[in-house]
């Protein structure tokens, strides 16, 4: 099943999501249907705050971004994610968001992350991830926590951006797939 994608605004996007546990819905049937949406909407990761679910799950395809320096890229399920330690130079990259069609913007991350999550088995995992496999766990893992790489910009350019934002969240935005708008008349 594929979910409409929650828009900027949406109070669910800014909530430090909760942990789950085996019993509390089909872990496999959501992280196949959030794949499936990713994938449609053609993202690289997708959390489940932005499918409207106070959750920490998120999942991560990061091979369109790794295929032209020859690697596989990383296809991951995480699940009740806490960061352990982030290190190395912080660097930037423009980032986009689903639940924030048509804005781009430069964000400074850690390059390197240790990292533990359960996974969809819930078997418990400790790993480390730099580079790009890095920058996209940080922003989905930001999402559990209710940030925005929104929040990460300096204040002048958040003010640039607050009528784009703003028309966002009224539903004034083209996308490629469905949303959902939490100010739409």
């Amino acid at each position: 099943m594929i979910y409409p994608i929650v828009a900027y605004g949406d109070p669910v996007l800014k909530k430090r999501a909760l942990d789950i546990t085996p019993e509390t819905l089909d872990v496999k049937k959501l992280v196949e249907d959030m794949f499936e949406t990713m994938y449609s909407a053609s993202g690289v990761g997708l959390a489940a705050p932005q499918i409207g679910k106070a959750i920490r799950v998120f999942v991560v395809d990061t091979a369109p971004l790794e295929e032209d320096e020859g690697k596989p890229g990383l296809k991951k399920v995480f699940i009740n994610a806490h960061i352990i330690k982030e290190e190395g130079k912080e660097w930037a990259f423009e980032e986009g968001c689903l639940s924030i069609p048509g804005i781009r913007e430069d964000v400074y991350r850690k390059e390197k992350l240790r990292i533990k999550y359960v996974d969809e088995n819930f078997v418990a995992h400790e790993e480390e991830y730099e580079g790009m496999q890095a920058r996209v766990i940080q922003h989905e893992y930001d999402h559990i926590d209710g940030v925005l790489f929104t929040d990460h910009l300096p204040g002048l350019k958040k003010r640039l951006l607050k009528n784009k934002l703003s028309n966002i969240s009224r539903g004034i935005v083209k996308a490629d797939y469905r949303m959902v708008f939490p100010m739409k008349k």
